[in-house]
């Protein structure tokens, strides 16, 4: 906790309206618009919640196809998966680990409705290349920003570039409830569907509004609205972010001073320093010479009672990869990747010490 989190939760409680849509709610959604310059964002379950509504507004239907990076969290893909969606698996660039714009291109086919781009650590994609290809094609371009709130890109929020965006408030991200996430709306005809989905499928929020005199069933949808109680948390983080993130790239770039020296020394490989103008400061990697030198660093590490970990297993070469088709091979830069990334300790309150200690560990292997 950072702020008045506890002290909202109780106002929540006394007001009365702790379900979806509540005044929390009201204020994050607000807020949210404010900071982002978005057009219209609305709180939701998740960022899986925002992503499985993205897809049901993007159109998808079964045997549909749309394009994603194989180095993303599940959700990413699952949620155009569930629709029916083939996914078309696109290799990562290795200087910022999101997919690799020049690649996309080749793999359209007329099958393709959307372009589905992750902002890893909050660098952004290549997003002036992708919203061309995407309009040259005419598809849809969600941006899962789970990991990049608060972060921009020539000005523009990520998030805020595409058609849709989401955004992710999971208790392992900068900015926390627990669990949340929020869609962001960049497209004026996708509001009033996104608010029907979001509502069960129903035309509930006109009817709040005064619009209608009765809500009623009026497309498919699902129930996406958090409880006010954690949008009352999420408020008390919103209103320091730019301290929570100016705290966390300050502990990014101390880490890249610390381990500077030590990468040019023994050959492992650290984010590029110019990189955190733009991220949200939430992952400090090291990239192994292989996979067995990055095993044996994560042993090293826990053995000193620091706890390091691996990221992704692509998702192509996973069970459900090889249901669509796909193999070890097929994406090697993103398996080079995933295969030698370690993920060093970074949390709100993590002090100058405590990071002096996990590099003195990461030192202690090297010798």
């Amino acid at each position: 906790m950072i702020g008045s989190e506890l002290e909202y939760i109780a106002q929540s409680v006394r007001n009365g309206h702790t379900s979806g849509d509540g005044p929390f709610t009201k204020k994050c959604n607000a807020f949210l618009e404010r900071y982002l310059h978005a057009k219209k964002v609305l709180l939701t379950t998740s960022c899986t919640s925002a992503l499985e509504m993205s897809a049901l507004l993007s159109g998808i239907q079964p045997g549909d196809e749309f394009l994603v990076p194989s180095f993303t969290f599940v959700s990413t893909a699952n949620a155009f998966c569930i629709r029916g969606a083939r996914p078309k698996f696109i290799d990562v660039r290795p200087d910022t680990l999101n997919m690799d714009e020049r690649l996309i291109e080749r793999e359209i086919s007329e099958k393709t409705k959307a372009i589905v781009p992750m902002h890893y650590n909050g660098v952004p994609c290549a997003m002036d290349e992708i919203m061309a290809i995407a309009q040259k094609h005419g598809l849809m371009v969600v941006e899962d920003a789970a990991q990049a709130v608060g972060c921009f890109s020539n000005r523009k929020a990520l998030g805020t570039i595409g058609d849709l965006g989401c955004l992710s408030f999971h208790e392992t991200k900068n900015i926390i409830c627990g669990e949340g996430g929020a869609l962001i709306i960049n497209s004026d005809r996708l509001v009033e569907r996104a608010e029907i989905l979001r509502e069960k499928g129903t035309n509930r929020s006109r009817f709040l509004r005064g619009e209608v005199d009765k809500y009623t069933w009026v497309d498919v949808g699902s129930s996406y609205l958090p409880s006010d109680l954690l949008a009352a948390f999420l408020y008390a983080q919103l209103e320091h972010i730019d301290a929570i993130i100016s705290e966390r790239k300050a502990a990014w770039e101390r880490y890249h001073e610390l381990l500077f020296g030590l990468s040019i020394k023994h050959g492992f490989g650290i984010p590029p320093r110019d990189s955190i103008a733009s991220s949200s400061g939430h992952i400090f990697y090291l990239l192994a010479r292989d996979e067995a030198q990055r095993d044996a660093l994560l042993a090293c590490l826990k053995d000193q009672g620091v706890h390091a970990v691996f990221h992704y297993v692509p998702l192509h070469s996973s069970p459900m990869g090889a249901k669509y088709g796909y193999t070890k091979g097929m994406l090697p830069k993103t398996e080079d990747i995933s295969s030698r990334l370690l993920r060093l300790p970074m949390y709100h309150g993590l002090s100058g010490k405590e990071q002096e200690f996990i590099v003195q560990a990461v030192g202690k292997f090297f010798g």
